[in-house]
């Protein structure tokens, strides 16, 4: 079998026993493990004045190559067009897009160089596959320099309406260099629909019932491909770390109160602030749940260097304190925030003792926490996954809850619902949403991409 070549903007971390969880480390290394391979991309590390050089490391049969970024390439490629304008274009959020021209040469100078760094280590039967935001440029990179190797895409994130892309000055740049792929795969079908919009509106090309798109020139295949998790794995963890430290303590200190939880990496893309005004007006508008319920939000840093990122954390730490400032007792915290990193393991316990998983994104490409809050539950007494619409995973679990994430009084209505959700309900929402997940694992996700792969014609 070919050779597969994994490329992603930041090489994943991984050793035996302690993988990262995201669904791109976990389906695409166990790709490689099986086929054999090699994973391409940025080691996370800033170069000093010296060039960066290629770092190559064999385990098994798994080939890391990673190359460190300078500070001009890094600002200009990761921190600067990458995520100070593709991701909240693409996360709806227009009016936080800053574009600057040199850091868009600088996106497409790093994609190219990337791309150089990657030539010489490619075999003429290797299938490449390209992941996320940063490497739209990549597949065009590579055809100018003569690589005719089947190269497929797939984005982690939404695929915006025509309408916002075009607010991006060189969108048209960006999608002739995504029709350099030779398979674009997107989360959900409205992502599908959005990117079949652009190619035939604004671009002036076709699109067939199978997927078959012509525009600029090029033919490729679009699909849409929802990323899973491995349900059974979670459960064993959720249920094997049940009488953890961390949760012995949170047992003691909430003496018998239900508990809502939230995990997010700290970004405005997650409904954060709204989510926090929902919960603030579950206890308004339901005394009851006062001093009944506990919300605990986790929030790891991310991007900490960009402002707008700055900005929601000081937002979302006056928030709790108001809120906690409003309703707490002496005994009792409604909010607990959380700025930091805790384990897989520690995560999949905190969902299962969780009675409501609290998943409200204004916009996200999966959202790969509401599957695992589903998968860590107790089948014989689960919790309710209260999910925003605007997450893909809304696409599949329609045993959840689903609210808009705007509604701040819906969403209240939503968590009073879920905390008095007799169990025989529960029970059958939990078992619809575990069957969608063992059917639409994390391995489906990633054999039926690259079967697609494989298969379009040279």
């Amino acid at each position: 079998m070919s050779r597969l070549i994994i490329v992603s903007n930041r090489v994943a971390p991984i050793s035996e026993g302690g993988m990262a969880a995201g669904g791109l480390a976990v389906g695409v290394y166990d790709a490689l493990k099986e086929t054999g391979g090699m994973w391409f991309g940025w080691s996370g590390e800033i170069a000093g004045a010296a060039a960066p050089e290629l770092k190559i490391e064999e385990r098994g049969p798994v080939t890391f190559a990673t190359v460190p970024l300078t500070r001009r390439d890094y600002d200009q490629y990761y921190r600067g067009f990458s995520n100070d304008t593709l991701w909240p274009t693409f996360h709806y959020r227009t009016d936080l897009t800053h574009y600057d021209r040199h850091e868009f040469e600088g996106y497409q100078r790093v994609n190219a160089w990337l791309a150089h760094q990657l030539l010489p280590l490619l075999e003429p039967d290797d299938v490449i596959w390209v992941h996320d935001y940063h490497l739209i440029p990549f597949a065009e990179a590579l055809r100018q320099q003569g690589v005719t190797n089947r190269i497929g895409f797939f984005l982690h994130i939404p695929f915006p309406a025509a309408q916002l892309l075009v607010t991006v000055p060189p969108h048209d740049k960006l999608m002739r260099a995504l029709c350099c792929y030779d398979l674009v795969g997107v989360q959900t079908a409205p992502d599908l629909r959005a990117l079949r919009d652009y190619l035939e509106h604004e671009a002036g090309g076709t699109v067939s019932d199978d997927g078959t798109a012509r525009a600029y020139g090029r033919t490729l295949r679009i699909g849409s491909y929802p990323i899973g998790i491995y349900p059974d794995e979670l459960a064993s963890l959720a249920e094997a770390g049940r009488d953890g430290r961390h949760l012995k303590n949170l047992r003691q200190t909430m003496r018998e109160r239900r508990l809502i939880v939230s995990v997010d990496r700290l970004d405005y893309s997650k409904g954060l602030v709204e989510r926090f005004r929902a919960f603030e007006k579950l206890l308004e508008l339901s005394p009851n749940h006062r001093a009944q319920v506990s919300f605990i939000q986790i929030a790891p840093p991310t991007r900490a260097d960009i402002q707008s990122y700055q900005q929601i954390r000081l937002q979302l730490e006056s928030e709790s304190g108001r809120i906690n400032g409003r309703f707490a007792e002496m005994d009792w915290t409604p909010i607990r925030y959380l700025h930091r990193q805790f384990e897989r393991a520690v995560l999949a316990s905190l969902f299962r003792e969780a009675h409501v998983g609290y998943v409200t994104p204004l916009r996200d490409g999966m959202n790969l926490v509401a599957k695992e809050y589903v998968a860590a539950q107790n089948p014989h007494d689960p919790g309710v996954l209260v999910l925003s619409r605007f997450a893909g995973a809304a696409q599949e679990l329609d045993g959840a809850l689903i609210v808009n994430p705007v509604d701040v009084t819906g969403m209240a209505e939503a968590l009073d619902r879920a905390l008095d959700m007799p169990r025989d309900e529960r029970r059958e929402r939990y078992q619809r949403m575990m069957e969608t997940l063992r059917r639409n694992s994390v391995s489906v996700w990633r054999d039926s991409f690259l079967s697609d792969l494989r298969a379009v014609p040279q």
